[in-house]
């Protein structure tokens, strides 16, 4: 996942001449903002980054950035693309610095300072970017050099800055009479609030809804250091003698494959699903409701129906009805799957003479009974095969090396928010550096739940600059001594995530509003799930899955029960998400007067109407934690990882029909797509790439879907 950050306006981050005489900050010298970071590749000085920093910095930024488009849209010179469209990547340089570091900080690493100044600064930055897209003489240039844009004798990639400039004010609101504008801005202003209050409920709730209970017995299944660490949280909190569980980002919790005492796995489940519908200050549902009605009328208040048409206008799949007959497809046969897989695990259940129906709490526990008595192995035998270092040297940068030939050297000199936090210079295949690469991997109770890439500083021509690029995951830390042993599940985030990492790193474009994934949501996902590929490719997998303390590879035996298991659980795992995003659709193509008074009551409304209402497969989220669609980015958005798994399931065919992890191939990918950002409309992109439009017969097959 990629996770945005407060950015108002493309920026970069290094200081430039202006067309006009650029405003001089009032800043003070020793606020590290105040100047661009002195360090390689301008990565920032954490070590020198405090709290009280962040107020004065965004006031600050907030008043130049005003006067910088202050001074193009005023300007008496006729418009020119350098005096209007290259003015403007030029601006808010220090904008970009401080909401860069913020948005890094209130995601990985944040306090009761920084989640105030947060609330705070929501609708004040959402007036500020108001100010901006809704400048009648800027909009006024704008549209005078998109009216002109095909004889202004610019390359492709200018021409199609002028564009997409015009698209984002258009939709922003450029063209709504006064009247509407100044509604408009009530709307951003109040959702901006909204989506902040949500965003810091989930992870107040996620930290108040963990599972307390009196003994070990209760936890009977987790190892002793599992239960020792819950032993640790519980005295931690205050509850000496409790054992206290904390709950993840999704529905599902890792526990619930282990837990032998059901009666635990139901409250873990339960603690998990009333997240945020509980009642108590950390309560989300009316929250949604303001949320959903406001971004309806803002829809209507732009001459949409309603918010997903809105948003899906500038994607990849352009309409409702495309996405709506994507997720239907899948619908009925993921969810036949998924009873098939249910009336296995019933078997087992009836076989061990249960006495009981199966229930959601049940199927992660008697899953893995299932694919043992499948396959002979359950998923804690592949852990020791996967340590956290040996996944990301040997695997993630092994195959990064293989296809692209880029290198990587840890370094420790750099300053980082959290000791835990890693950092390593990337060079490429000649040499030289490319950029650098952070990795942060474990979870932390000032850390969001999920996992996601961000740009800390990104790469441009015109800016000179190149990338720092950062990955987060949320993997649960050992104590101190013990490895840290990854599930499959995060051995594919971790090269997930990298994915998009290569898709910042790879960028070689001209102008920050293009730099590396400023490309459709729909479409951002897309590199990302193809780097998931290497994770199990023959070559990859014997490099770096080896015993932990043996440093025996994987024996064949295990790995080809592996390789025969991997449409296992598909009709569970498609269900899930599919549930997700059909809830994420269903909520933002409601219009003003459709908008519900019962949150939970809507929600099975809609599950039951898409057919996927079924209760041993509930949403990988909720509602009211549903952070993707009501605080992420991701609002009518978050069909996009179906969407864009459709390209990489082409793409994967079209790796192994020219021959797999080889350079040329790997070469070809970065040449026409990873370098290109967001330069050129992404499916034409990827026509470049592959020669022809992606078929879904791939991803079919892959979800083992093809049958129904």
């Amino acid at each position: 996942m990629i996770r945005p950050h407060i950015m108002l306006v493309a920026a970069a981050s290094v200081a430039s001449t202006l067309a006009y005489a650029a405003p001089a900050s009032m800043l003070e010298a020793s606020n590290p903002f105040a100047k661009p970071s002195t360090l390689p590749f301008q990565y920032p000085a954490w070590d020198k980054i405090k709290n009280e920093h962040f107020a004065p910095a965004f006031a600050e930024a907030m008043r130049l950035e005003s006067a910088e488009i202050e001074a193009i849209a005023n300007n008496k010179a006729a418009p020119t693309f350098e005096n209007t469209i290259v003015a403007m990547e030029r601006s808010g340089l220090l904008m970009n610095r401080v909401s860069t570091a913020f948005g890094t900080l209130t995601g990985s690493y944040t306090n009761d300072t920084l989640i105030a100044l947060a609330k705070d600064l929501a609708p004040k930055l959402s007036a500020h970017n108001d100010a901006i897209r809704l400048n009648p003489k800027l909009y006024a240039r704008i549209k005078s050099l998109y009216d002109r844009r095909t004889k202004l004798g610019l390359d492709a990639e200018s021409q199609y800055l002028i564009e997409r400039y015009h698209t984002d004010f258009v939709r922003a609101g450029a063209k709504l009479s006064d009247t509407d504008k100044q509604k408009l801005k009530e709307m951003n202003g109040q959702l901006a609030a909204l989506s902040t209050q949500f965003a810091q409920n989930v992870l107040k709730e996620a930290n108040a809804s963990a599972l307390v209970v009196d003994s070990r017995a209760e936890l009977a299944g987790m190892s002793d250091k599992q239960i020792d660490a819950a032993a640790a949280e519980g005295k931690k909190r205050g509850m000496d003698g409790k054992f206290v569980i904390p709950v993840v980002n999704t529905t599902q919790q890792a526990g619930l494959s282990v837990l032998t005492n059901r009666a635990t796995r139901e409250k873990l489940l339960a603690a998990s699903l009333s997240r945020g519908s509980r009642g108590g200050e950390f309560d989300n549902r009316d929250v949604v409701l303001k949320i959903a009605k406001l971004r309806a009328e803002r829809a209507v208040l732009l001459g949409y129906p309603n918010h997903a048409a809105y948003n899906l206008e500038d994607q990849t799949a352009k309409t409702t009805g495309a996405v709506n007959q994507l997720l239907a497809e899948f619908a009925k046969p993921a969810v036949n799957n998924a009873r098939k897989e249910a009336a296995e695990i019933q078997k087992v259940i009836d076989a061990e003479k249960g006495g009981f129906q199966a229930g959601p709490q049940d199927w992660g526990f008697y899953s893995d009974k299932v694919r043992a008595a499948k396959y002979a192995f359950d998923a804690n035998q592949l852990k020791p095969y996967f340590e956290l270092n040996r996944v990301l040297q040997d695997g993630v940068f092994f195959a990064a090396n293989k296809e692209f030939g880029i290198s990587f050297k840890e370094r420790k000199d750099l300053p980082t928010y959290d000791p835990d936090v890693r950092v390593f210079d990337v060079f490429d295949h000649d040499g030289k550096q490319l950029a650098i690469f952070t990795f942060d991997p474990y979870a932390r109770a000032t850390k969001r739940g999920g996992a996601w890439a961000n740009g800390w500083v990104n790469q441009s021509k015109l800016m000179g600059t190149k990338p720092v690029i950062a990955n987060n995951l949320n993997i649960a830390k050992p104590a101190a001594g013990e490895p840290t042993l990854l599930t499959y599940d995060e051995v594919r985030t971790t090269f997930h995530e990298f994915g998009h990492a290569l898709h910042g790193m790879f960028s070689d474009v001209k102008y920050p509003r293009f730099s590396g994934s400023r490309v459709p949501r729909d479409y951002v996902e897309f590199p990302s799930q193809v780097n998931e590929m290497w994770m199990a490719w023959p070559e990859v997998l014997a490099n770096y899955a080896k015993h932990y303390q043996t440093g025996a590879p994987m024996p064949k035996e295990l790995l080809d029960k592996v390789q025969a298991s991997q449409k296992f659980n598909e009709g569970f795992r498609t269900t899930e998400y599919l549930a997700a995003s059909l809830l994420d659709q269903a909520w933002h193509q409601l219009s003003p007067n459709q908008i519900p008074t019962d949150v939970l009551a809507f929600e099975a409304d809609a599950l039951k109407k898409a057919g996927v209402d079924f209760a041993l497969v509930p949403p990988r989220y909720r509602t009211t934690y549903f952070s993707h669609t009501f605080s992420g980015g991701y609002s009518a958005g978050y069909y996009g990882y179906l969407w864009a798994e459709k390209l990489d399931a082409d793409t994967v065919n079209w790796f192994k029909e020219h021959g797999g992890l080889t350079r040329k191939n790997g070469d070809h990918f970065r040449k026409t797509l990873l370098s290109r950002g967001g330069t050129l409309d992404a499916m034409q992109m990827y026509r470049n790439f592959s020669g022809r439009d992606a078929q879904v017969q791939p991803l079919l097959e892959r979800r083992g879907l093809t049958g129904e």
